[in-house]
């Protein structure tokens, strides 16, 4: 892998308490070329963020879309975060990481950091709550990144 677009950053955000157009407005504010969906479930009672939807208002601002569902949270494990249970999710999340889909995931996740300056994206709008602060952690170990919260 070569040298990270983003200078060794990548970033993350939530969308809790957000509209698409505040997402948005952060993520070219950021320099973001690349969201990154890893959410398990790509849909959303949330206007503008159901998979389609996200993607082409992303598309509109010049972003790029990436859906990695096998990064995403099991069942179980958004629950146990949805009850403020997080070490639980982190365990039920890293069982998940080590499942055949998610190991091949994480290597596409590694290969969009590195050519592009990408976000992260979620639900929760605190990253230490959410499985996402679990992907960062790998990547600053394997890749060397920096983490910067949005």
């Amino acid at each position: 892998m070569g040298e990270p677009a983003n200078g060794g950053e990548v970033m993350t955000i939530g969308y809790q308490h957000a509209t698409l157009p505040e997402v948005v407005a952060r993520l070219k504010d950021a320099g973001v070329t690349l969201l990154v969906d890893v959410r398990a479930v790509a849909a959303s009672r949330r206007v503008g963020f159901a998979k389609r939807a996200l993607a082409a208002g992303l598309e509109e601002a010049g972003i790029g879309y990436l859906h990695l569902r096998a990064l995403g949270t099991p069942k179980p494990g958004r629950e146990a975060a949805r009850k403020g249970r997080i070490d639980e999710m982190r365990e039920i999340y890293e069982t998940q990481l080590a499942t055949p889909e998610a190991i091949d995931a994480m290597a596409a996740l590694e290969e969009a950091v590195t050519g592009s300056r990408a976000a992260l994206l979620c639900f929760e709008a605190q990253a230490w709550e959410c499985h996402r602060r679990v992907l960062t952690e790998r990547l600053e170990a394997r890749l060397g990144l920096t983490v910067r919260d949005l």
